[in-house]
């Protein structure tokens, strides 16, 4: 029913966001690769709530629990199940929301798909679901690191109109983390977090894109026509909430350019490896890794519960307004950076994994 990602590296996330606890179900991971909880956890504290000004100020550690899967330090080859325990929970906060629907939420769709819906924190449609996405990424990260040295960043881009300058090719993890908004350009990080909470005290929201690389990847990832690596991608990153656009290498700027100007020219590098001359492919040509850095970028709409007033209807079509309760992010951004990187780890975790089962026999 859309709980599963995944070929050969497969993940099913479970819960709600005021229910007893979220997590996942690995099943596909290797044997014998070393992790411990203390590296899972790394990834979902940049992904927990409360952790800084501009994010919501539900305070949830969002600790890991590794219920199966692990002997000894070391991945045994069953399914991994992974749990954190809800904490903070606020289920009063949403009373008012049990019967009117949240403009641009999922509330009325839910209601129209399944006629009943977890309304206590948005349930299922919560963020909170990422948790197990974030927590399998870092198996995933860990795989693709070891395996093939593959690195993944993740960095926002843009919020509202505020665009940072960034080069993808030499970006750095601590770079991004030197500040709360996650923009490696301190400059114009100063601005978005000053512009972050203007909108917060106004009770209102920001959008904006979150752009990630992933380097080192090896060359022939991704499967031709309906599993091209880009397709992929692209569904992982738009599985995530909020999310309304997609745009890998050039994306819709490419549109602009002649075939002569936008044509990634090959040529031989030192080592005799075949390279493009440009990137505007993104990393990806005919579906297929290249070996150039794969740049996506993914855009996301403002929050959708916001604390200004706004028209709405009830389950019974009755016309009402709502000001929203509980505590939500001003911007989601931030905290969706490795929520993303988690995505591009999943997929191509799994198709490095396809590409051994099906290329590496003979």
């Amino acid at each position: 029913m859309g709980n599963t990602f995944g070929h050969l590296f497969r993940v099913t996330t479970f819960g709600e966001s005021h229910g007893g606890g979220v997590g996942v179900v690995i099943d596909g991971c290797p044997p014998r690769l070393e992790i411990s909880v203390e590296e899972i956890q790394v990834e979902l504290d940049r992904r927990r709530p409360g952790q800084s000004k501009i994010t919501t100020p539900r305070k949830e550690e969002d600790r890991c629990e590794i219920l199966s899967g692990l002997f000894e330090g070391k991945t045994t080859g069953t399914p991994i199940a992974l749990l954190v325990r809800n904490k903070d929970a606020r289920s009063q906060d949403y009373d008012e929301m049990a019967v009117k629907y949240r403009p641009s939420h999922a509330d009325a769709t839910y209601d129209a798909k399944y006629g009943i819906r977890n309304w206590q924190g948005g349930g299922r449609s919560s963020a909170r679901e990422t948790i197990g996405r974030v927590a399998a990424g870092a198996i995933a990260k860990k795989i693709l690191a070891q395996v093939a040295g593959v690195e993944i960043v993740g960095y926002v881009k843009r919020i509202k109109d505020l665009e940072a300058m960034i080069d993808p090719e030499t970006v750095t993890l601590e770079q991004v983390e030197s500040n709360i908004v996650r923009c490696p350009d301190q400059e114009t990080a100063d601005r978005m977090i000053d512009l972050i909470e203007q909108i917060r005290d106004q009770g209102d929201s920001l959008g904006g894109v979150v752009e990630c690389v992933a380097r080192q990847v090896p060359k022939g990832l991704g499967e031709p026509v309906f599993d091209k690596l880009e397709a992929d991608l692209a569904k992982a990153v738009m599985s995530l909430p909020a999310t309304k656009g997609f745009e890998i290498g050039s994306g819709f700027a490419g549109t602009l350019q002649t075939g002569s100007e936008h044509n990634d020219e090959f040529y031989t590098d030192d080592r005799g490896e075949i390279r493009t001359v440009t990137n505007r492919s993104g990393g990806i040509q005919g579906g297929i890794s290249n070996g150039e850095n794969i740049v996506i970028r993914v855009a996301f709409k403002p929050t959708a519960t916001i604390r200004k007033e706004q028209r709405t209807v009830t389950r019974e079509a009755e016309a009402v307004t709502l000001a929203a309760k509980g505590r939500h992010d001003p911007c989601v951004l931030p905290r969706a950076v490795p929520m993303v990187e988690a995505m591009v780890a999943l997929v191509l975790c799994d198709h490095l994994m396809r590409q051994q089962g099906q290329c590496g026999v003979l």
